[in-house]
C-alpha cells in the first residue's frame, strides 16, 4: 500500500475551530479581499507562516467594514494535529499588530462548519447619545446629539419579532436567497456609562440579512428621537419595500456578540 502523498487528499486535516475577536475599523470587512484588508485574510496569512498554504477559513457570518467582533467563530484545516492551545498562541503572535485575537481554539469533527452547524446568531449595537464628541469611545460606537425615547424604540422593535418578509430591512446588495427571516429577539436598553447615556441593542437569530441589524436600528433610531412613531415601523415592515426603511445607521457600533452551535466547542 503506497503511503499518502498528502493529509488531504487521504481526509486527515485536522480541523479547529477559533473564536475571534477584531476591532473592524482598519478592515474592509470579513471577507477576503483582492485589494483590500481583511479579518479572514489577516488570519489565513497568520496561518501560513505555521504550515504553508493557502489557507481558506469559513466563518459564522461576514461582517462588513467597520463592524466589530467579540465572538465571532471560524474554522481552519491543518496539515498536521495541533494541540488548540499551541495553534492559538501561535496565531496570535503571528497576528501582531493587526487587532485581531484568537480568544479560544478548539478541535471539532471534519464535518462541522463555523457557518452551516451553528444555529443561532448574536448581535449587540451601541447607540451613545451625547453632545459633546467622543474620545474614548470613537469608532466603537455610534454617536448621536440628543435623547431618545427608549420605552417608544420598544414599541417599535416589537414589531420586527417573529417571522417575517424583511425586504425593508434588506441592503439591495443581499444574496441571501431570501427575505423572510425569523428575529428571536430584539431587547433595547438605555445604560448610564462613564462616557455617557448609551442605548444598547442586543438581537438574536438563526441568521440575519445584509444590513439587518443597522437598518433596523437606525429606522429605530428614528422612533426614539420622534420623527417615526412606534406603529410606522411596522408599515414599513408591510411595505416591503426598502424605501421604506429608515436610514441605515453607519458600522461602528455593531458587534457580532457569538454564535450558537448544538454543541458548544469551547466548553
Amino acid at each position: 500500500m503506497f503511503p499518502c502523498p498528502t493529509r488531504f487528499m487521504c481526509g486527515f486535516m485536522p480541523r479547529y475551530a477559533l473564536k475571534v475577536e477584531y476591532h473592524g475599523a482598519p478592515f474592509a470587512g470579513w471577507q477576503r479581499q483582492a485589494d483590500q484588508r481583511s479579518v479572514q485574510a489577516a488570519i489565513e496569512a497568520a496561518l501560513s507562516k505555521l504550515e504553508l498554504g493557502p489557507h481558506t477559513i469559513a466563518a459564522a457570518g461576514r461582517t462588513d467594514a467597520g463592524v466589530h467582533a467579540l465572538a465571532q467563530v471560524a474554522h481552519c484545516d491543518m496539515a498536521k494535529t495541533w494541540d488548540p492551545f499551541r495553534l492559538s498562541e501561535a496565531l496570535n503572535y503571528h497576528l501582531k499588530p493587526d487587532p485581531v485575537a484568537i480568544l479560544a481554539c478548539a478541535a471539532v469533527p471534519d464535518n462541522w462548519h463555523a457557518r452551516f452547524s451553528a444555529l443561532e446568531r448574536q448581535y449587540f449595537f451601541r447607540l451613545l447619545t451625547r453632545r459633546a464628541p467622543t474620545t474614548h469611545a470613537a469608532g466603537l460606537v455610534w454617536q448621536v446629539s440628543h435623547a431618545l425615547d427608549v420605552g417608544a424604540m420598544r414599541e417599535g422593535a416589537a414589531h420586527l419579532l417573529g417571522k417575517h418578509d424583511f425586504t425593508t430591512f434588506r441592503s439591495t446588495i443581499c444574496q441571501a436567497a431570501s427575505p423572510v427571516k425569523t428575529l428571536d429577539a430584539l431587547e433595547i436598553e438605555a445604560v448610564e456609562t462613564q462616557g455617557g447615556p448609551e442605548v444598547h441593542f442586543h438581537l438574536r437569530a438563526r441568521s440575519f440579512l445584509h444590513n439587518q441589524v443597522r437598518s433596523f436600528v437606525g429606522t429605530l433610531e428614528r422612533v426614539g428621537g420622534g420623527s417615526w412613531q412606534p406603529d410606522d415601523v411596522r408599515t414599513a415592515l408591510e411595505a416591503r419595500n426598502r424605501a421604506a426603511c429608515g436610514p441605515v445607521c453607519p458600522p461602528q457600533g455593531l458587534y457580532l456578540a457569538g454564535v450558537t452551535y448544538p454543541d458548544d466547542p469551547f466548553v
